[in-house]
């Protein structure tokens, strides 16, 4: 059968080799252009001043100066429960939250940073001696936050509801400033024992903190609490602060991605925060260096138990070490260049038979 437009097949092979070709080049300049393009990353990490905020902005540092792709930007946010609902709306790619608050179906876990503290503290004098005698009290407290929550659940346990307490401040800062002018009655964080702002108003010497018992109860409806004790002198030594140990709860303060982050990225990050950690902490300023230490209790997360957030795959290929060999990570540009090869290999074939037809063709007109 006639080929149209007085195409034979030499040049029908060749015209289609050229369209083969221009589409593997193509094909390579945008896999070029998007493994070039930089992954700009934003965590959503509570207040300016708190731990989690300060680790960020430190892992920022230490990130972009390993890994020169990613660009990292921390965002201020009123606590938990908002970076949760960034996260999921995936307004931001990564999140620090605590453990006792529940995440949305696009949460995937890096790693638990540290552990926070739940800390309840009285003017002396008061008489307040357990947390059931919160009630009709002042409570320092903003009404947002993981904090808040978990203050709830610890009231719902000893039959309190929201209504039962009076919440003054509108954050951190402000509900501080109340407990520590009398304008509240008590004051409830869960944040790390060396928390700057919880150590200044610890010793002051005009205030005392409760225990938090029944720890062991509430775990069994809530499994991110966890039983702990303050230790005697925690705060100061002398006289020591408290006065004796403590028992109280503890819930892990996590880190987590967005699903859709890629992967190579999450194993980055995770490798900068684990083994770069030292960096890290010298990227935190001298003035928040009670900080540093809490780098100390970066670990993997602990899955086994099948009630936590699943593991993000690429701060699951840290974890495993999968270290991918130079075929594997460069899987894509290895294909594109082998069909490279056979590209050439096919012009050469071509080019070889159409020299030949060209010979025969000069000898048949002899």
């Amino acid at each position: 059968m006639a080929l149209p437009f007085g195409l034979n097949r030499i040049n029908l092979g060749l015209l289609l080799l050229c369209i083969i070709s221009v589409a593997t080049i193509a094909a390579v300049i945008f896999l070029g252009l998007d493994r070039s393009a930089p992954d700009r990353l934003t965590i959503a990490a509570g207040a300016r001043t708190g731990d989690s905020y300060v680790i960020g902005q430190a892992l920022k540092v230490v990130v972009e100066r390993h890994y020169p792709s990613l660009k990292i930007t921390v965002l201020e946010t009123g606590g938990t429960s908002e970076n949760l609902k960034l996260l999921e709306e995936r307004k931001v790619e990564l999140a620090t939250a605590q453990a006792d608050v529940p995440a949305g179906d696009s949460a995937r876990s890096i790693a638990v940073l540290f552990r926070d503290t739940f800390q309840l503290a009285v003017h002396k004098g008061s008489g307040i001696k357990s947390f059931p005698q919160l009630k009709s009290r002042r409570i320092a407290l903003p009404q947002r936050g993981g904090q808040f929550k978990s203050f709830l659940a610890v009231a719902h346990h000893y039959g309190l509801n929201q209504s039962d307490f009076q919440f003054v401040g509108n954050d951190d800062h402000a509900s501080d400033l109340a407990f520590e002018t009398g304008d509240a009655d008590v004051l409830f964080r869960v944040r790390a024992l060396s928390n700057n702002a919880i150590l200044r108003i610890a010793t002051n010497g005009r205030v005392e903190f409760l225990p938090i018992n029944q720890a062991a109860a509430m775990q069994i409806r809530i499994p991110a609490f966890v039983p702990t004790v303050i230790p005697q002198g925690a705060y100061s030594g002398s006289p020591p602060t408290p006065s004796e140990d403590l028992p109280t709860i503890s819930v892990e303060r996590t880190f987590l991605a967005h699903r859709g982050v890629r992967e190579e990225a999450i194993r980055n990050i995770t490798m900068a925060l684990v083994e770069y950690r030292h960096e890290v902490a010298l990227a935190i300023p001298d003035h928040l260096a009670e900080i540093r230490p809490l780098l100390a209790g970066v670990q993997q997360p602990n899955t086994l138990s099948g009630l936590g957030i699943a593991i993000h795959p690429g701060a699951k290929a840290y974890y495993d070490r999968d270290v991918p060999n130079f075929f594997q990570q460069y899987a894509d540009y290895v294909g594109l260049w082998l069909t490279g090869a056979l590209l050439f290999g096919s012009w050469l074939w071509e080019g070889k038979r159409w020299f030949e037809k060209r010979q025969q063709n000069l000898a048949d007109k002899y």
